[in-house]
């Protein structure tokens, strides 16, 4: 199975009075998402299941994913991605649909992070995931515990030459 992690574009500033789970992509987020998408399309990357934080933000970017990769099938909307899960209860969410053979999750850091971490069986590891920014993890089993390689980092930098 291959798992792509990846984290929603640039949100718009957070506001006093207004639920974090509102915010939505800035207009300019758009720009280098595509990016990374374009080059993870490019890469072969075609997900069979999509599955989204239920934020605004994370939505969004699952929706440019989904047109970005051609995907037909509907976004599955987890709250296992929500900010302030855990790696395990996403790993469980993950081992539910284990008969998928790409598995695209987008969502938000530290999550993202601590979740590379997980599923390469180093939980303690730090990954930073930049906005827009996704991961390949190859998984050689879905057992109890993952263990998993990761074959490739891509951010926004990277994918425009900056």
């Amino acid at each position: 199975m291959q798992i792509f992690l990846l984290r929603h574009g640039i949100p718009e500033p957070a506001q006093a009075g207004r639920n974090d789970s509102d915010r939505s992509l800035l207009p300019e987020a758009g720009d280098p998402l595509r990016a990374v998408l374009g080059a993870a399309r490019a890469a072969g990357v075609q997900p069979t299941l999509i599955m989204t934080s239920p934020y605004r933000r994370a939505v969004e970017t699952a929706k440019m994913a989904r047109a970005e990769f051609g995907y037909t099938g509907d976004i599955l909307r987890s709250d296992a991605l929500r900010p302030g899960c855990g790696p395990e209860e996403i790993w469980s969410e993950i081992r539910t649909h284990k008969s998928e053979e790409h598995i695209l999750l987008v969502g938000h850091e530290p999550l993202l992070g601590y979740l590379t971490g997980f599923l390469l069986n180093t939980p303690s590891l730090l990954i930073e995931v930049k906005c827009g920014s996704m991961i390949r993890i190859e998984m050689d089993q879905i057992g109890l515990q993952p263990r998993g390689v990761i074959r490739w980092f891509l951010t926004p930098e990277l994918a425009i030459g900056e």
